[in-house]
């Protein structure tokens, strides 16, 4: 008891400063890891603390933790408890309490909506069916305003998006909690082993859901308007890009069958100038019958002005053999030809609507600028990383949520003597994918990252693993600055890196923008430890877990 004592009493010291300042001073990222990717070495003693570290520590870690008591000198033994506070687990992304009139469950269909309603203190559960109709729902939602007097009713869901919960948010007295269908499916499963499932069952089980496991469930928060548009406008423009890709891919299929030339001529297969050739000439018979000064007029258009490169390209055109002679063959690639091509010529447009429309909204978003100040991010990531956090702070109360949330931390997974560590597979696709590509991207703009991939792959790491890796230590930095609504600073955190003695701390030798000022320097010199006996914390993470320690000097 007194070692907790004393343990809690040095978090509320470190917390505000009064120790461990200096290790905590100006830099952008947390120290908190995850213990799968702790315990395969991801992450040295290259990361960084920051001065609310033991908030995110105290408050968001619900399992497990390490500590070290600390003396005057010397360390105590090393102990091991769960953090409680009050008599039970805290958890700040758990809501408070919220009294609510009653309790409903909606399993949404494309037809018919089966429900399930309970009033608290009450067994009885009422059932029904609801039309998947704005006009049946508009009646259902009035009825339950009326029958509980305006009161919040809590209403489960199996999906965060889509027409019902478009429909449902408008209504006040409704607060949507949305549970993941594998949540559902493994609760059926333990009670229903032989697969049994209906649409009122489902509806039920999601309703005892609601009931017993409120706490782990979270309430559905609409972000801003500008947030949610910025959100559906990239994503629609992601399907639109995987919609070309998907096409791109049966042109260059088909074309490798009757017109292979054109792959060897071009890079690009989507461009204009592809696309507007082989709309014309579909074929190497229709192009080889062309005329040479009607072939350079078109290129010209076309803004390709190198005379030599044309010549190169009709010469090879004279040279060129037909790939088939057979006529079906032949007939059915041309078709094919002139039906993919305006396709892809028509969602080659379509994306520039969008990235014109996503640069007006982004640009007016209150947090372009921090995430526009990343290395990597650019016109077309800066935004899906806003989509991606929103402007909510209080939806992720660490750095190891949202690297949960992405999908970037990995998934270990241990039993007896065996153990293996695997991607995160229950994460939003399209967000794991921003994040992967932001890093992939930020290695040609920032020295530390690329050093810190390389640093990885020869490791024996795979390109993808190194990858996730940078993105795993760039989310850490990412939420420190989203918190602090603090643009990235390259300068600041090489700065930071090399007070910290890492190896990627290369480029902080260059003198900094801003030197501080004599008495800046004085009031530094004067916050260090006075004598050799003062005691300095450091959190470390031993096996997966936290650890604080002393460290004497």
């Amino acid at each position: 008891m007194e070692i907790e004592t004393r343990f809690t009493s040095c978090l509320r010291h470190y917390s505000n400063g009064s120790l461990g300042g200096e290790q905590a001073s100006r830099c952008f990222e947390s120290r908190f890891q995850t213990p799968d990717v702790s315990s395969e070495s991801f992450e040295q003693r290259d990361a960084l603390c920051f001065q609310n570290e033991s908030s995110d520590v105290v408050w968001s870690l619900t399992t497990r933790l390490y500590y070290k008591a600390f003396a005057e000198a010397k360390p105590c033994l090393l102990l091991y408890t769960r953090m409680e506070w009050k008599g039970e687990t805290m958890n700040p992304s758990t809501p408070s309490p919220m009294e609510f009139a009653a309790f409903v469950a909606l399993d949404w269909a494309d037809q018919k909506h089966a429900w399930a309603l309970r009033s608290p203190g009450q067994r009885r559960v009422q059932h029904g069916e609801l039309e998947n109709t704005p006009e049946a729902m508009e009646v259902w939602a009035s009825e339950l305003e009326q029958r509980f007097g305006g009161q919040p009713v809590a209403v489960a869901l199996e999906q965060p998006r889509g027409a019902v919960v478009a429909v449902l948010s408008k209504y006040a007295h409704l607060v949507l909690f949305p549970v993941h269908p594998n949540t559902l499916a493994h609760y059926r499963q333990s009670f229903y082993p032989s697969g049994a499932k209906s649409d009122p069952s489902d509806a039920e089980l999601l309703l005892e859901l609601l009931v017993q496991h409120r706490d782990r469930l979270r309430p559905l928060k609409p972000d801003t308007v500008e947030t949610r548009l910025l959100q559906f406008l990239v994503e629609d423009r992601r399907r639109l890009v995987d919609d070309r890709t998907r096409y791109s891919n049966r042109l260059t299929a088909c074309l490798k069958q009757v017109f292979p030339q054109v792959l060897q001529w071009f890079d690009d297969v989507t461009s204009p100038l592809v696309g507007d050739l082989l709309e014309r000439w579909p074929s190497l018979t229709e192009l080889q019958r062309a005329r040479p000064d009607t072939l350079r007029h078109f290129f010209q258009q076309h803004n390709c002005r190198d005379q030599a490169r044309i010549q190169e390209r009709l010469g090879a055109l004279a040279l060129a053999v037909p790939a088939t002679h057979d006529p079906a063959l032949l007939e059915a690639g041309a078709l094919a030809i002139r039906s993919l091509v305006p396709l892809i010529a028509e969602l080659r447009e379509a994306i520039a609507r969008y990235e014109e429309r996503i640069e007006e909204v982004a640009e007016a978003h209150p947090e372009f600028p921090i995430m526009d100040s990343f290395p990597g991010a650019g016109p077309v990531l800066a935004p899906r990383l806003i989509a991606a956090l929103g402007t909510d702070r209080s939806r992720f109360q660490s750095a190891q949520e949202l690297q949960c949330y992405t999908g970037i931390a990995p998934v270990l997974q241990a039993s007896g003597q065996q153990r293996w560590v695997h991607c995160r597979w229950a994460c939003p696709k399209f967000v794991r994918q921003t994040i992967h590509e932001w890093a992939q991207h930020s290695m040609a703009k920032c020295d530390w990252a690329r050093e810190y991939y390389q640093a990885q792959r020869s490791r024996g790491k795979s390109h993808h693993t190194a990858v996730r890796a940078l993105g795993f230590k760039w989310l850490r930095v990412l939420f420190r600055c989203w918190q602090d609504r603090t643009p990235y600073q390259e300068q600041i955190y090489l700065e930071a890196l090399a007070r910290h003695a890492s190896r990627y701390a290369a480029g902080a030798a260059r003198p900094p923008a801003h030197p501080p000022t004599p008495e800046a320097a004085a009031a530094a010199s004067a916050a260090q430890p006075a004598t050799a006996s003062a005691v300095q914390l450091q959190w470390e993470s031993v096996a997966g877990f936290l650890k604080l320690g002393v460290v004497s000097p």
